[in-house]
């Protein structure tokens, strides 16, 4: 991934007034001399801190992750398959360009409002999409550990919340991948252009994470499983590491969610439950619509994905979970 004639601008700009400066500094008339030199010289230091710091976003882009890859084969059973086309549902708001299963891929730049740092797309993980020559063991690698194929991260992969998912989960999503009717083409390569090399420097959008090695559930129902749940599909995203609620930093990403350790141990189970079902918040009212400049809309909390998800019995061990978690401040701008 390189931005080949943005760095060749960049360059000849930086020798275009590198030599104005030398010029300007062998001129006789000091203030020529001075001036001359003070601005092309300004003019050479801006593309040269540009190139570098773009050079290092590149270096970041093409980093090269050594994860092993576990050489396992699913066996692709009616029972994995039901309970992978669950957890697909965690994917369908950047893998789906109409939010519902199948997963055939989307814009993910144009679908999100990206700012214009090249272009970056969600894959077709249908059987004839990308991941058709990926190995079972290279698919799970990717989604627990947020490493392409060929070694490098993905880009804006909830990694480090599948990296929690079990192995019995993990297949079986593979499982219900290889399941879907096949669906369009591959999705073109991701490719950031010279300002998407820069921006790595701000927003580092890798999300590479270590082996997750062997993972096992908690027991169904209890309370340790409430927590897993929350991990894997994603609620710490929006709601901060410790669900402390996260506020709006103006930079690409999901919205951000309110302090849950405040509110949810205001609920009652019923009320949580019908939240979930309903979308009706205790006490009337409905999640807010979150509607991007490309049309698509979902609620702001996106509760119809994690119902998609998720058993009557696995919402209640989230609620037990979460309605039992210590207060933690909010955080302040």
């Amino acid at each position: 991934m390189f931005d080949i004639v943005g760095v060749t601008i960049l360059v000849i700009l930086i020798v275009f007034f590198g030599f104005l400066t030398v010029r300007a500094w062998k001129a006789k008339p000091r203030w020529l001399k001075w001036v001359g030199a003070l601005l092309s010289g300004l003019l050479t230091l801006i593309p040269a801190v540009l190139l570098i710091l773009s050079l290092i976003g590149f270096s970041k882009l093409n980093q090269h992750y050594d994860n092993p890859i576990a050489d396992i084969k699913v066996a692709g059973t009616a029972a994995q398959i039901a309970r992978g086309e669950k957890l697909a549902n965690i994917c369908v708001s950047c893998h789906s360009p109409g939010n519902q299963l199948p997963l055939s891929g989307s814009n993910f730049a144009t679908k999100f409002d990206f700012p214009a740092l090249g272009t970056l797309y969600a894959p077709n993980l249908t059987p004839s999409g990308n991941i058709k020559d990926w190995t079972d063991g290279e698919v799970i690698r990717a989604i627990r550990e947020g490493v392409h194929k060929d070694g490098r991260s993905l880009l804006i992969m909830p990694s480090a919340g599948f990296r929690n998912m079990s192995d019995e989960d993990v297949q079986a999503l593979v499982a219900y991948l290889r399941s879907q009717p096949e669906t369009g083409e591959p999705t073109p390569d991701n490719q950031f252009n010279l300002i998407g090399a820069i921006f790595m420097n701000l927003a580092d959008f890798r999300t590479a994470q270590q082996p997750a090695g062997h993972v096992t559930a908690p027991q169904a129902g209890t309370p340790e499983y409430g927590e897993y749940l929350v991990d894997i599909i994603g609620c710490r995203d929006c709601h901060g590491d410790r669900l402390q609620g996260r506020v709006e930093n103006g930079q690409p990403g999901p919205p951000a969610g309110p302090n849950l350790t405040q509110i949810v141990p205001q609920w009652t189970e019923e009320e949580f439950m019908t939240f979930f079902n309903t979308g009706m918040l205790p006490g009337g009212g409905k999640v807010p619509i979150l509607t991007l400049k490309s049309g698509f809309s979902e609620p702001r909390m996106p509760w119809p994905v994690v119902r998609a998800v998720t058993m009557p019995g696995e919402l209640k061990a989230m609620f037990t979970y979460l309605h039992a978690l210590p207060f933690v401040q909010s955080p302040t701008r």
